[in-house]
């Protein structure tokens, strides 16, 4: 790919956000009409209640592996250099930073992600989730959360380069990683067949994927043609949530780049698809008493994901399509986080079900 043209016409950083806006409007169309979301995929398996949000995850994930994989062993697209793999890393930030962001899924009712889906579609709950995730993922970032963050990463870390690397570390190679794909792809397809799933679930979870490996690609080739400094990345939302917030903030000038690109895409692609499906519409809280569980999830998610390197798209699968030890530890942690909160907090034992909840269901939302 040439993006001489592109970039000589643009320069370099506004083509770099550009392509951060045009693969955020994919990955929004994609996860709108797909319904995409980790949470409900990991409640839909603890709660063995169904397959069909487990099936639409499953595929976005064996598509975003199974297709970065490919683009390895075609010789298009090395990670080497991406920040999961070649700078150290933190385990115990992974382990406790994906729990919390999962406990955190459990009580927004969404990921990160899924709340700037849902805010485009007139979801004021999501507005106000995704506006504090942002605010504490900057806080745990550069703030006054961030020696507790820096003290937990410290707990346990380990040096980029192939310790970090799960197909380095276990031999396995590229081509065991697409095998590895191909794998999920066909639990996928075994999960949608049990539920019945329509083509828009299908192809919208597989879009999805997609665009994380194309995400992979394009930045790939920007760095490989660039005279700056461009990093090889792929989506995610945690640290772009937060830049974006400062972008706002700040005085007008600020660089821009692909994370800049990425988050309105996402709303606008997002928005763009619900126009179409006649399904915008604007939902409030059902009572002051349910704000405390979104605050609560929300600050969960912005300390978890900014502690874990990443979200439940970022770590859970950019970071997991490209076997970062990390990003699968975090993954990992998100699982059994949201699995434990679902159960204490949203499956209440017959004699918890006899005392007011801490933080009280809101029956009027939709996953």
């Amino acid at each position: 790919m040439d993006f001489s043209a592109l970039t000589e016409q643009l320069g370099e950083k506004t083509a770099i956000a550009l392509t951060g806006l045009c693969v955020g409007v994919l990955f929004g169309i994609f996860a709108q009409r797909s319904r995409f979301c980790l949470r409900s995929a990991v409640v839909e398996f603890w709660n063995r209640d169904g397959t069909s949000k487990l099936a639409v995850w499953l595929f976005a994930f064996a598509a975003a592996v199974s297709t970065t994989q490919l683009f390895i062993l075609s010789g298009w697209l090395d990670v080497a250099q991406s920040r999961q793999l070649s700078a150290t890393g933190s385990l115990s930030g992974a382990l406790v930073g994906g729990l919390l962001f999962g406990i955190g899924m459990i009580l927004a009712r969404g990921c990160s992600s899924r709340m700037l889906v849902l805010a485009a579609n007139g979801n004021l709950r999501a507005l106000l989730t995704g506006l504090i995730f942002a605010v504490v993922a900057q806080a745990s970032l550069s703030g006054i959360l961030s020696p507790l963050r820096t003290t937990i990463s410290a707990w346990w870390t380990i040096d980029g380069g192939s310790g970090r690397d799960l197909l380095a570390s276990f031999h396995l190679g590229h081509v065991g990683g697409l095998v590895f794909g191909l794998l999920w792809l066909a639990a996928a397809v075994h999960f949608a067949r049990r539920a019945r799933l329509g083509w828009r679930e299908i192809l919208g979870g597989t879009g999805v994927g997609l665009t994380i490996a194309v995400a992979w690609l394009l930045t790939f080739q920007f760095a490989s043609q660039s005279f700056e400094i461009v990093p090889v990345q792929s989506l995610s939302f945690t640290g772009p949530s937060a830049d974006v917030l400062m972008l706002v903030l700040s005085p007008p000038g600020q660089p821009w780049d692909f994370d800049i690109g990425l988050v309105p895409g996402v709303v606008l692609g997002s928005f763009l698809a619900a126009l179409w499906g006649r399904e915008l519409k604007l939902e409030g809280f059902k009572d002051g008493h349910s704000m405390r569980r979104y605050i609560a999830g929300a600050f969960c998610m912005g300390f978890g994901g900014m502690l874990a390197g990443g979200c439940a798209v970022g770590a859970g699968v950019s970071g997991a399509s490209v076997f970062a030890l990390t990003a699968w530890l975090a993954l990992i942690g998100m699982w059994v986080g949201a699995g434990a909160a679902n159960f204490l907090i949203d499956r209440p034992t017959p004699a918890q079900a006899a005392t007011p909840a801490i933080f009280p269901a809101d029956p009027t939302i939709q996953p």
